[in-house]
Parts: C-alpha cells; sequence; structure tokens
C-alpha cells in the first residue's frame, strides 16, 4: 500500500511502556492520570493490534498497576474503548488542525484538512476503525465530545464557510460540508483497503484531484438556496 500520510503522521502514536522496559518497577501512577495513562496505552497499542486483542488487566499491567485500579478507572473494556475512541478524535482534530495551519486561502486548507484526514486513516487503521465504530457513544457524552475536540468538524466548517461564503451555521455550508466529508471519509476507506491501486495512479497524486472535487461542488452551492415554504 503506498503512503500518504503527510510528515510526522506515520510515526506510532507515543507508547507509555516505552520510557521503561519495566513500568511496575520504580514508576507509580497517582490516581488522577492513570485513567489517562490506560487510555494512552489502548491507543498506542492499536498501532500493532486489533481491538479484540485488547484487555484492561493487559493494560493495566503495561502501565504497571494492578488490574484492581484499572477497573476504579473504567467499569469494563467497553467503555475503555469508548474513552479511546474519544481521545483519537482529538489526535484526528489535531492532525487536521495542524495541516491546515497558517494556510491563507480557504481552498488550501480544505485539501491539507483532506489529505491529513486520509493519512491519519492510513497510518492508524485499527484506531480510526474504532472512532467511527464508537462515534455515537461519544457524541453522546458532553465530556467525551469536548475531549475529542469535534473531531475535526470544526477544520472543515470553518473552512467551507471562508469558500461558501456564509456563516457555519448556514444550511448551504453545512450541505458543502457533508459532500466534503462524505468524500474524504469514503477516500479514506478505499486508500486504507488498499481498492485505489485499481486506477492505476500515484496515491498522493489521486488524492489532491479527488479533493480539489469538493471545491467545485461549494462554490455551486454557495449560489443555491433551498426553496421557501
Amino acid at each position: 500500500m503506498q503512503d500518504v500520510s503527510p510528515p510526522g503522521f506515520t510515526e506510532p502514536l507515543p507508547d507509555p511502556a516505552s520510557e521503561n522496559e519495566h513500568p511496575s518497577e520504580g514508576r507509580s501512577y497517582h490516581h488522577g492520570n492513570l485513567k489517562v495513562s490506560l487510555i494512552d496505552a489502548g491507543v498506542a497499542a492499536l498501532d500493532h493490534t486489533e481491538v479484540d486483542a485488547l484487555s484492561l488487566r493487559q493494560l493495566a499491567k503495561v502501565v504497571g498497576v494492578s488490574a484492581n485500579a484499572a477497573y476504579r478507572h473504567f467499569a469494563d473494556k467497553d467503555a475503555l474503548l469508548t474513552a479511546m475512541a474519544a481521545e483519537g478524535f482529538r489526535l484526528f482534530a489535531a492532525a487536521q488542525a495542524a495541516s491546515a495551519h497558517g494556510l491563507a486561502h480557504a481552498e488550501d486548507r480544505l485539501k491539507a484538512s483532506g489529505r491529513a484526514y486520509v493519512a491519519f486513516a492510513q497510518a492508524h487503521p485499527a484506531l480510526y476503525r474504532l472512532m467511527f465504530q464508537r462515534m455515537d457513544q461519544v457524541m453522546a457524552d458532553p465530556a467525551l465530545m469536548a475531549h475529542g475536540s469535534g473531531g475535526g468538524i470544526t477544520v472543515l466548517l470553518e473552512a467551507t464557510s471562508s469558500l461558501v461564503g456564509a456563516p457555519m451555521d448556514d444550511e448551504r455550508v453545512r450541505v458543502a460540508a457533508a459532500a466534503s466529508w462524505s468524500l474524504v471519509h469514503g477516500l479514506s476507506s478505499l486508500a486504507q483497503g488498499g481498492q485505489l491501486a485499481v486506477f492505476g495512479l500515484p496515491l498522493n497524486d489521486l488524492i489532491d484531484r479527488v479533493l480539489s472535487m469538493p471545491v467545485s461542488f461549494q462554490q455551486a452551492v454557495s449560489s443555491h438556496r433551498p426553496p421557501s415554504d
């Protein structure tokens, strides 16, 4: 599979145990940060394993605490996975925002954030799948939703708003943003699965050209208003 990741996005997420081969030796976690450490350990583990292989007991061992200590923060694996999905969305949003930072033109910001979207999906496939499998649970919890920074939706809406020339809550902006999201999410899924190879084109070039297509749609939709009742 061809690499589509901008610099920095192919690197594994930080491994909480990497600083110490034996995290239980000479390392302790205060009650206040154990929850974060377990989430970080789970997210890092998904760079080399699938969700089904994770266990709360295993992650407790990675960060150097007892299973009982871990269960004081998460009732079960399901609760941990939802928290990991929220952290994934936070990292996802940060990658998109960083890629668009400093770009003056909305079209360039939209394309850069779209490229970062695809790159994240390629670099962290298991985490990416978990995020969208758990999106409803994250959205239903205001604290998790806030932690997840909206999953990059703000970046998408801001760029689309500038491109369309209307406020972010304008229906035309939201329709255009939904079209862009649908395109880039589908592109991510196809790139992740390797299906785009069927076109026989360099993946980066193909992605850039596909990501330029929503711009025409957004410019068209900006002049269209829904029929009045």
